[in-house]
């Protein structure tokens, strides 16, 4: 029961941080607009990354695709972690390092929902006809 508990305050927390950033990035908003010209892939890579993000979301929450939605989740995360490491620096536009502890956190967040669900694994690796 804990564990239970401890999982969906972990879901949670990924879920909440991954979509308070979509509104930033679907309304277009100056600092996301930075980073993605920034990185050259404004306005698609922004859009795309949001998309990818909601579909994390919607699977993370459910508790069959929990598993897919984490490996999104932490696909998305490490090109976040990536491209702060290496092209945007620690901290855009003055926000302190904010995103970059956001995207840190729900790294870890999505690393504990895959390792909670290794047993799934092996089935997501059968290909099934």
């Amino acid at each position: 029961m804990k564990n239970s508990i401890f999982i969906w305050i972990i879901k949670i927390v990924a879920v909440v941080i991954l979509l308070q950033t979509l509104y930033f990035k679907f309304t277009g908003a100056e600092e996301s607009v930075y980073i993605f010209t920034t990185l050259g892939i404004e306005p698609y890579g922004r859009i795309g990354s949001g998309l990818v993000e909601l579909i994390a979301c919607i699977l993370i929450l459910i508790p069959r695709t929990t598993l897919l939605g984490a490996l999104l989740g932490i696909g998305t995360m490490v090109g976040a972690i990536f491209s702060h490491l290496f092209v945007l620096g620690i901290e855009v536009k003055n926000d302190g390092g904010e995103l970059f502890i956001l995207a840190i956190i729900t790294f870890l967040c999505c690393l504990v929902l895959i390792y909670n669900q290794k047993n799934k694994i092996p089935d997501l690796l059968k290909f099934k006809i």
